[in-house]
């Protein structure tokens, strides 16, 4: 029996749309047979070299989780398959065998065990809280009740897509200045761990007094030798907590609203969280999710607990009878642009549209300010970590001016 390999191809579907992915299979023609037997039209399939350079590194532990970009291309794959009339149960099958996620894979096995036993499909999703989001669980339960299934899952890829677009441009964004700020913390701490030593011995040995700058960079590297393997520890263990912790409604409270209020980035933490909230509740809404369940479920996934207690009150405002754009006004973290656009969409009926156009709208604010302060902090970070460092050079250096009396 041939060894199991790896394909990429790329099929059109019934729209004639080309969607490319990776399946498992012995050769080619089994590649084919499974496409066409999802009723898709194989355009291309090549095998996936994983010998020398090409090979796939894998680390343990980071290969199993399954993130927003996992779940985007699921759905929009059981999307194609749904549309293109096979079974549930079928489509589930195919998404668990090609899946390169193997965590994935090994609950969408798990979702069509429970499908099989006559569980609905979000029911099943429901089981993994974990997993999949409540969004894209509630989404799936309006399809199954509406009869649009497949409408729903691809507003579901469509909105996953979005989120980690934005994500990506944040990190892109960001990237340089935190790696270089830690190159920079790294080596002034190394400086004053192996270079001044050395320095001061040698000031030892000639005698005379130091300078105060000097002095001060000889005390800082005395305390460094026991503080550094502190600041480590500390630094390991605040990360377990934090990665533990950081969802805790306690710790949100507390630290969510100041994001907002930061000097430099709250304006952007906010821009970030409007978006997300109207991309998501304008999702639901066109997936016909009922209004209090999706003010429900959009609060909690905005991501930052002032918005979420901000929904809370609106959607208590809502079931009283309230209108949506009333309460909205009523919290300082929405703009008035938000507000006033989702009043005009209650009343035109083109709420959906609405907040599709003030998500695309804060899309474009978040990259154009992540593109500002990028372009900001870099020359402030190269003028400080070279002020830092040429400050401790300096510091070295002043005792060499009377170095020569000292010899004398």
């Amino acid at each position: 029996m041939s060894a199991v390999k790896t394909f990429e191809y790329a099929v059109r579907d019934k729209s004639g749309k080309v969607v490319k992915g990776r399946i498992d299979a012995n050769d080619q023609a089994a590649v084919a047979r499974r496409l066409r037997a999802m009723g898709l039209a194989p355009v291309s399939v090549s095998e996936v070299q994983t010998t020398g350079l090409q090979r796939e590194i894998k680390i343990p532990g980071l290969g199993d989780r399954i993130g927003l970009k996992d779940l985007a291309v699921a759905s929009r794959q059981m999307a194609t398959m749904v549309s293109a009339g096979l079974s549930l149960i079928r489509t589930l099958s195919i998404l668990a065998e090609q899946t390169e996620n193997k965590a994935l894979a090994k609950v969408l096995g798990q979702v069509r065990t429970d499908v099989e036993v006559g569980q609905s499909l979000s029911g099943s999703l429901e089981k993994h809280p974990d997993t999949f989001p409540p969004l894209m669980i509630n989404m799936v339960r309006a399809g199954e009740t509406g009869g649009f299934l497949e409408k729903s899952l691809l507003s579901v890829a469509d909105n996953f897509e979005a989120e980690v677009k934005l994500r990506g441009q944040i990190k892109s964004a960001l990237a340089y200045p935190v790696v270089v700020l830690c190159v920079a913390i790294l080596a002034m701490i190394a400086m004053l761990l192996f270079i001044v030593p050395i320095f001061e011995g040698m000031f030892d040995d000639l005698g005379g007094s130091l300078p105060a700058p000097t002095q001060f960079l000889v005390w800082l590297s005395g305390v460094m030798k026991w503080l550094a393997p502190v600041l480590a520890v500390a630094l390991v263990v605040f990360l377990a907590w934090w990665g533990k912790h950081k969802n805790d409604e306690g710790i949100r409270r507390r630290i969510d609203p100041l994001k907002l209020k930061a000097p430099v980035f709250g304006s952007l933490a906010r821009k970030i969280a409007v978006s997300r909230f109207t991309r998501n509740f304008g999702t639901m809404i066109g997936a016909g999710v009922p209004l209090l369940q999706a003010l429900d479920i959009v609060g909690q996934t905005s991501g930052n607990w002032t918005i979420e207690l901000a929904v809370r009150d609106v959607r208590e405002s809502v079931r009283r009878g309230s209108s949506l754009a009333e309460p909205l006004m009523q919290h300082d973290v929405f703009p008035s642009m938000v507000t006033q656009m989702i009043a005009v969409g209650e009343d035109s009926g083109a709420m959906e549209t609405m907040l599709e156009k003030i998500s695309e709208f804060y899309d474009q604010e978040v990259q154009q300010t992540t593109e500002s302060l990028t372009s900001l902090i870099e020359p402030l970070m190269i003028v400080t970590v070279g002020g830092l460092v040429g400050g401790m050079i300096v510091a070295l250096y002043m005792p060499m001016f009377s170095i020569f009396e000292l010899i004398q």
